[in-house]
Parts: structure tokens; sequence; C-alpha cells
């Protein structure tokens, strides 16, 4: 017997459904599927959010300094003449950072093997490239949704059920974080 559903699909096109929909329960916090889809989500997002409460506040804050050019009310860079050329002038500008410890690291990248990215575009402005953004789901799970969970053991999703689906009467269920 398999340790896993195979839900009628090949293991590459399963693998893609299944990062697909812990991407969107972890973006949206609850989508509508079938019940088969959802318990097999759950082991995978259960397992990224218990990673993501392990190591929640294994890091540490580094303060950086970094040059940045000058820029005037415009927004261009200030530039000024040295030796008959024209050189951008810089200003020193410290910055903290989170620095990870390598076991956060670690996790981190598990949860991008798993993750796909995700880009939010405006609704007023649907279609233009410059708005866009892109949306780090593993700073998500470690700055919002791990400290929510801090003190859970597990469970961190409910499958309730909604009824037969109409097009195939299969079991339809909503996956929600908890």
């Amino acid at each position: 017997m398999a340790g896993y559903r195979k839900l009628g699909r090949t293991s590459s096109q399963r693998k893609a459904l299944l990062r697909g929909q812990v991407t969107n329960l972890i973006y949206h916090g609850r989508i509508v599927t079938t019940e088969a889809k959802a318990k097999e989500i759950r082991k995978i997002a259960e397992n990224l959010i218990a990673m993501a409460v392990r190591e929640k506040d294994n890091f540490e804050t580094v303060t950086v300094e970094q040059k940045v050019p000058k820029k005037d009310v415009d927004g261009k860079r200030v530039k000024e003449e040295k030796d008959g050329k024209k050189v951008t002038v810089y200003d020193t500008v410290s910055k903290e950072i989170k620095k990870d410890a390598p076991s956060r690291l670690h996790a981190r990248r598990q949860m991008n093997k798993v993750l796909y990215k995700v880009t939010e575009v405006p609704t007023e402005a649907a279609g233009r490239k410059k708005r866009t953004k892109e949306i780090d789901l593993t700073n998500k799970l470690f700055d919002e949704i791990a400290p929510k969970y801090a003190n859970r053991n597990g469970g961190y999703t409910r499958i309730v059920k909604v009824g037969p689906r109409k097009g195939d009467a299969a079991m339809e269920v909503v996956i929600e974080l908890v």
C-alpha cells in the first residue's frame, strides 16, 4: 500500500498540483478542493508551518553600512564634476537586516522547494508589469503564520466538508489555516 494518494496523476503532475494548492493555501489562508487532495495538502502544509514555528526566532539582527546614490527632487541621481568627468554622489546609510542562522536558512530553502513564487498584481492597474510585486511566502510563514501558532502543537489546518460537487459528485471541502 502506498504512503500517499496518487490522485489519478503522474508523479510530476501530482507534485505540481500539490505545490500549487499548498502555495494558495498559505497565500490566501483557505481554499476549496476535493477531500482526497485536501488530506494530501494538509500533510505538506503542516510540515511547512511546523518548520516555520521551530525556526521563527532563529536569527540575529545586523546593522549594515551601505552607499546609496544621492537623489534630487525629481528622483534623479545627483552628479558633480571631478577631473572633467561627471561622477555620482553617494550617501552612506545604515540599515538593519535579519541574518538567518544556518538551521533557519536550511528551513527557508526547504520551504522554497515546495512553494511557488507568487506575483501580486494590483486591481486598479491590472496588466501593468511595473506595479506588480513578488510576495515572499517564506517570510510570510516566518513573520505572520509562525507567531500565530507558536504555542500550538500541530493541528494548524482544518478541513470542513461542503458537500458533493455538482459535476462529478466528488466531496468538496474547505481547507483553512486555523
